[in-house]
């Protein structure tokens, strides 16, 4: 559905303002249960009052989150948080969401993931979390929050905490659900007279004759993208029982998840099972132990889910339609000699060769043919996660903790390749292989910590002193490959076949070991919850510099003033509270890869002496950089905070975040035969930013509703590069080289490329475009071709005249979140989106003449006066109209997403009694319902790591619509 967005924002602003007006006009103010209780929110390794939070902190709780079907925990994040950005990486099952807290932090070492802390336990990713077992989420956005966490903590932190049993009776809950899904959109294809059509057209303009004697005679053709879609299902259960005494508590459950992709489910797909068992003991009145322990083993298949080159999606994009999914008849096809090949592909079921295109081959293939070639192939993952604790008290204030905290991972691959044939350029027609890949990791880390807290007088005060160790990447791996074996098909493939020695083939590794020491101390302070202080220092210490560069220092401070709390604060209806907070931190980095700062000699580098025998032979690595050190990213935060007409609350939010010395490996020449490019301190970037979160609530006899809603905007700009540079080259594509720049005084990750001023409409407009000289300053160009602004001036159109042509990272973020109750009914609708940014829609190859088009194309320049924005076709391109980087290809990026719909009925509890449960809440659910948005690729939402706003052919997210229970006994 394409609507501009501007009406789209406009009509959800008057829903949700007229909801609180009518609410408000018809209602007393009253103050729930619920907000009269002081929330206590996580800030690392400790609590605190929500009122007395001096830093920028978003929180979650399992209310919050619980009725939200996602396959990753990670994604409940998405349009919740003011200044948390949360994209999906596809809609492949299992696929991951880049995860940016405030903007991206840096541009060279390791990634901008946020660090995920778990219980206390600091891990590298939570797919392995099952999202029924989260107790709450709390987001540390700014310095002065994150700063507890010092190195690690640059790019924000992420507290989760898992649910812990209670005293009382045994409780039993159910949660799952099942459902459908199915594409929400298709592309606008050439269908096969249409594609003969375009393709004759292009091949005479290029001086060539008609390649189809007959276009219309084609008829619809084949519809590829009919052949790849397919409906999905998906289904999760969870099972918890926790209870406890006074002395003991207890928390266990196992979860399942499994979810079909909509793009070939069978060799798309995703599995998950979770256990998990938490537990606290009461040793003594002052001493308590406990543990966490959890378990999940995975399982997936997939396909290239944001790539142009190969795979079901850019094939079913790419492919002719004239080409038939099926052919019955050799003999009728007008290229037999396609189906020549003896390990061509065969329809299981009919026998039938899958149809070979005799256009568009390379990577691109029949996606029917192609799947027959990937079945059997999986990636699994086993991952144990947990930590045991104790905690003393002693001396009425004091509270020492001791925590020994380790994850142990293995991971692997597995997949079979037969003979085939696919297309003259896509085969293996030499030997079948069976591969096998297993690694594992095991990291590990112990903390103790020493606090101290009292009240006296109107002073209350916390001391928190700590020293953690940590080891990273005890890693080990190993693979495996037989060749030749005597079977073609994945079922029958083994490792028990006696195969010569000649054709087996290992390998193994091991991990380099880091470590890192860490000493933290923290000061919380405050007057009659009036005056409020906190105070961090972290050092840490990290085996990834040199000596001179071991150790990083990374202070932080932030003030509160609870002005509503003063005396001379008059009691209002208005403004019922109001704080002022800010604060300033500095946090750092050491992502990159071990040991940099030394040259290492590594085997590799092979050669032949005398005898014309091969002598295993070493190399340095890369050059030696003993200055190398810690990447520092500081940020100041001012905020205010306040409750409105009793039922809002309103907080704003303005930061600044400046990373320098950014870490980032670069480019030396080819004749200094390193095997690895050094790294170096060699950049600078901001990020300025304003977040408002708005919430209200407010409840009647039978009927409540809340509504929350969130804006973050963020300007990010590139300030310093190294040696003076102005730019580097960033993502690419295809041969049209790089699309996108990291450049000085623009955002990260721009689009650069040509400006088009319109298209030349005939002969004499190309003429009259001269430089100084009275030369043609596009002298390939004929009627019909795009006219490039020659930026610079020079008289010449070539690289040099590449301009900015907008950002990859949205500016602008959004959420509404909207719930409603009525006696036993409850409903939820929840939306997200973003703003501001560019979308590059790369899904034509390039290199494929005949590649299809969009019906975009029909619009085409073909005559004076019929287009200024679509140039004539044509294959061999002289001009370059397709075949470099323009605004041709950039697209608004921005969406607003009815991301979901939850309608739900709780049995009375008259009724549910009656079969011994609690309760019992039955719901439906749609999830990703409408788009509004004037992208006209798959899925604006596209992200992928560090790369943002690239359309290679995005795996598109799914329209799904759920079924789900939740009981409680």
């Amino acid at each position: 559905m394409n609507v501009k967005i501007s009406k789209s924002l406009g009509l959800v602003a008057v829903l949700y303002f007229t909801a609180n007006f009518n609410a408000q006009s018809t209602a007393t103010d009253t103050i729930s249960r619920e907000q009269k209780i002081e929330e206590v929110v996580m800030i690392g390794y400790g609590t605190q009052k929500k009122s007395n939070v001096t830093g920028a902190i978003s929180s979650l709780k399992a209310s919050d989150i619980e009725d939200i079907p996602t396959g990753r925990p990670e994604q409940v994040l998405q349009g919740r948080a003011a200044g948390v950005s949360v994209i999906s990486n596809s809609g492949q099952p299992g696929s991951a969401a880049t995860v940016r807290v405030r903007g991206i932090t840096s541009f060279g070492a390791g990634s901008n993931d946020p660090l995920w802390v778990v219980d206390g336990i600091v891990v590298d990713n939570i797919e392995w979390l099952n999202q029924a077992d989260i107790e709450g989420m709390e987001i540390l956005k700014d310095g002065a929050s994150a700063a507890i966490y010092g190195v690690s903590a640059a790019k924000g932190v992420i507290l989760i905490t898992t649910k812990k049993g209670a005293k009382g009776k045994l409780n039993l809950n159910y949660n799952g659900f099942f459902g459908v899904g199915t594409a929400a959109r298709k592309l606008d294809l050439l269908n096969a007279s249409q594609y003969g059509t375009i393709m004759n057209e292009a091949s005479v303009n290029d001086g060539g004759s008609a390649i189809f004697a007959n276009p219309g005679s084609l008829g619809m053709g084949t519809d590829w993208q009919d052949v790849i879609f397919n409906s999905a299902q998906r289904q999760s259960h969870e099972f918890s029982i926790s209870g406890g005494s006074d002395k003991s508590t207890f928390f266990t459950s196992f979860g399942y998840y499994d979810q079909e992709g909509i793009v070939m489910r069978d060799i798309s797909n995703y599995k998950r099972i979770n256990a998990r068992f938490n537990s606290t003991h009461k040793i003594f009145e002052f001493l308590t132990v406990g543990q966490t322990f959890a378990y999940t083993h995975k399982k997936s298949a997939g396909i290239n889910a944001n790539g142009e080159f190969g795979g079901p999606l850019s094939s079913a994009i790419n492919l002719d339609p004239t080409t038939p999914i099926l052919v019955n008849s050799i003999s009728q096809q007008p290229f037999p000699s396609d189906y020549s090949n003896q390990y061509i592909i065969k329809d299981p079921k009919t026998g039938m060769p899958f149809g070979i295109s005799h256009y568009v081959n390379q990577e691109m293939s029949n996606p029917l043919a192609f799947q027959q070639t990937q079945l059997g192939r999986y990636n699994w993952g086993d991952d144990f996660v947990g930590n045991v604790f104790a905690d003393l008290k002693f001396l009425d204030h004091f509270n020492f903790k001791t925590t020994v905290n380790g994850k142990l991972s293995y991971w692997g691959q597995q997949g079979f390749t037969p003979l085939f044939y696919l297309s003259p350029s896509y085969k293996n027609d030499t030997f079948n292989s069976l591969f096998r890949q297993t690694d594992k990791k095991f990291e590990w880390s112990t903390e103790n910590t020493i606090t101290y807290q009292n009240k006296f007088g109107g002073h209350n005060l916390s001391v928190l002193l700590g020293q953690g160790y940590y080891e990273y990447n005890i890693s080990s791996g190993q693979n495996v490959t037989y060749t030749n074996l005597p079977v073609n098909n994945w079922e029958d493939a083994s490792f028990n076949f006696e195969i010569p020695q000649a054709n087996r083939s290992t390998n193994a590794w091991d991990g380099k070991e880091t470590h890192k020491t860490s000493y933290f101390a923290r000061i919380i302070y405050d007057y009659e919850n009036k005056y409020l202080f906190t105070g961090t220092m972290r050092r840490d210490g990290s085996s990834k510099f040199a000596k001179a560069h071991h150790w990083g220092n990374f202070p932080a401070f932030s003030l509160g003033w609870n002005v509503s709390n003063e005396n001379f604060w008059p009691e209002n209806n208005v403004v019922n509270s109001f704080k002022l907070r800010g604060g300033y931190g500095v946090l750092g980095n050491d992502a990159i890869d071990d040991f940099q700062f030394a040259n290492f000699l590594v085997p590799g580098s092979n050669y032949s002496f005398g005898d014309n025998s091969i002598h295993i032979g070493y190399a340095p690595s890369t050059l030696e950089n003993p200055d190398l050190k810690w990447e520092r990213t500081s940020q100041l935060n001012i905020a205010a905070d306040f409750k409105l007409f009793k039922n809002f609350d309103l907080s704003v939010d303005v930061y600044r975040k400046k990373t320098s010395d950014i870490l980032r490996r670069i480019n030396i020449p080819g004749y200094l035969g390193l095997i690895n490019n050094p790294w170096r301190n060699i950049g600078d970037m901001n990020n300025d930013g304003v977040e408002v979160s708005l919430g209200y609530k407010k409840s009647w006899d039978d009927f409540g509703i809340s509504a929350n809603a969130n804006f973050g905007y963020l300007k990010n700009e590139i300030t310093r590069l190294e040696d003076n540079k102005i730019y580097e080259n960033f993502a690419s594509f295809q041969s049209m080289g790089a699309v996108s720049r990291l450049q000085v005084g623009n955002p990260y990750g721009s689009f650069f490329g040509y400006q088009n001023m319109g298209i030349f409409q005939n002969q004499a407009e190309v003429d009259a475009y001269k430089n100084a000289n009275g030369a043609l300053i596009q002298p390939n160009a004929k009627p019909g071709d795009f006219k490039r602004l020659d930026a610079n001036g020079d008289g010449k159109i070539d690289e040099s005249d590449y301009v900015y042509l907008g950002n990859s990272v949205p500016k602008y973020t959004f959420g509404f979140t909207l719930n409603f109750n009525y006696k036993n009914f409850d409903l939820m609708v929840f939306a997200q989106g973003q703003a501001g940014n560019k979308i590059f829609q790369g899904l034509r190859r390039l290199d494929m003449q005949y590649a299809n088009y969009q019906t975009s194309i029909l619009d085409r320049w073909v005559g004076e006066g019929t287009s200024d924005s679509t140039p004539r076709m044509t294959m061999n391109d002289p001009n370059q109209n397709l075949t470099r980087m323009s605004d041709y290809y950039l697209q608004d990026g921005s969406y607003l997403r009815l991301k979901l719909v939850s309608l739900g009925y709780t049995l009375p509890k008259d009724v549910s009694r009656t079969f011994g449960a609690n309760k019992v809440r039955f719901y439906v659910t749609g999830e990703n319902l409408v788009t509004f948005t004037k992208y006209t690729g798959y899925d604006p939402e596209i992200a992928g790591g560090d790369t943002f706003g690239i359309d290679r052919a995005y795996y598109p997210q799914a329209r799904t619509f759920l079924f789900g229970a939740n009981i409680q006994f």
